[in-house]
């Protein structure tokens, strides 16, 4: 199907981006024609670092921030764990109820992690030493009132970390004042698995911890590979992973895509579907592309509808290649 100027071959019914996005076209060939490369022996180490520096700048580019302040990880734990590592032992963490754990559990590690209702974290910001917290829940699309959030942080100087998974790639975005932005590409970024992203603030590069320190996170990784000292970069590239080739060789193509888009058409097609599909269950629109049902997972799978289970709910997602068609899929298991 052609769907915002690209060709998906996702099947009807497939609501499942939460979980696994599907990509458009050039994507999936940019990966394929990698596979190729690396199955003839015609890579090289240093022939990635063109799609590494474009999925970099992509995200930046996403997050409203400069390249610079912009990290590459594998999985969006790995990179909170950077965060959760320069807190003082026993410090105290405050998240969302029911956040999703790569967010919570690094500073689980380290410390005492909190958890309120999303709708009143921003009454709760000070006393603590850090907020941790997702744009949009994964469970179930609740979105969080970042305006909010920001003044409170900034009236008791408490500095955030934003997780954006469930948000980038649908939902424009106005958080780059948090200290830390992270992000995972494989749900509604379309990219492969293995690619996520840390933007780090200037004033929050102190407080960072290079955990996984390594040769690809030096001031020149050409000339890190071997001996010491430790030298590593003096932005944000100190933070990183030796980067998954073929993920952000994906990665590279899909922000390129995503970032000719007009984000606030992309939410407003995502978000009515979603709201139509709650209005018609009696719901109340919540304005996010999530919509987490009270149903038997068993009936809707017979519907054709690709889905999670996710806290004991239903959790269907609606992005760019779905349609009217999706939401009465959904509809059908409800009678």
């Amino acid at each position: 199907m052609l769907a915002f100027g690209a060709e998906f071959a996702a099947p009807a019914g497939y609501l499942n981006t939460p979980s696994i996005g599907v990509p458009p076209a050039p994507v999936a060939d940019a990966v394929e024609r990698a596979v190729r490369r690396w199955r003839g022996g015609q890579d090289t180490p240093g022939g990635f670092d063109d799609v590494v520096t474009r999925s970099r700048q992509g995200f930046a580019r996403l997050a409203g921030v400069p390249a610079e302040r912009v990290a590459i990880g594998a999985s969006v734990s790995q990179l909170v764990a950077c965060v959760a590592a320069g807190l003082r032992p026993g410090a105290r963490v405050l998240t969302a109820g029911r956040e999703f754990t790569s967010v919570t559990f690094p500073f689980a590690q380290r410390g005492e992690v909190t958890e309120v209702p999303l709708d009143d974290l921003h009454r709760q910001v000070a006393g603590h030493d850090l907020v941790a917290v997702s744009l949009v829940q994964s469970a179930d699309g609740a979105i969080l009132d970042a305006a909010a959030l920001r003044a409170a942080s900034e009236a008791a100087g408490v500095p955030v970390l934003i997780d954006v998974t469930q948000a980038a790639g649908w939902l424009p975005l106005d958080v780059a004042w948090a200290d830390w932005i992270v992000c995972a590409g494989y749900k509604w970024l379309f990219s492969p698995r293995g690619c996520a992203w840390l933007a780090v603030h200037p004033r929050a590069h102190e407080r960072t911890r290079p955990v996984a320190a390594n040769w690809y996170a030096g001031d020149d990784p050409w000339s890190t590979v071997y001996g010491m000292p430790l030298r590593l970069a003096a932005d944000a590239r100190a933070f990183d992973l030796s980067p998954v080739w073929l993920a952000h060789t994906g990665a590279a193509e899909a922000l390129d895509y995503l970032g000719k888009l007009d984000l606030a058409a992309v939410r407003d097609h995502n978000v009515a579907l979603a709201d139509t599909l709650r209005t018609e269950l009696g719901q109340p629109p919540q304005g996010s592309a999530i919509v987490a049902l009270e149903a038997d997972a068993a009936r809707i799978a017979e519907t054709g509808v690709v889905a999670s289970v996710r806290d004991g709910r239903v959790r269907v997602g609606f992005h760019l290649y779905n349609g009217p068609d999706d939401v009465k899929r959904v509809l059908r298991a409800f009678g």
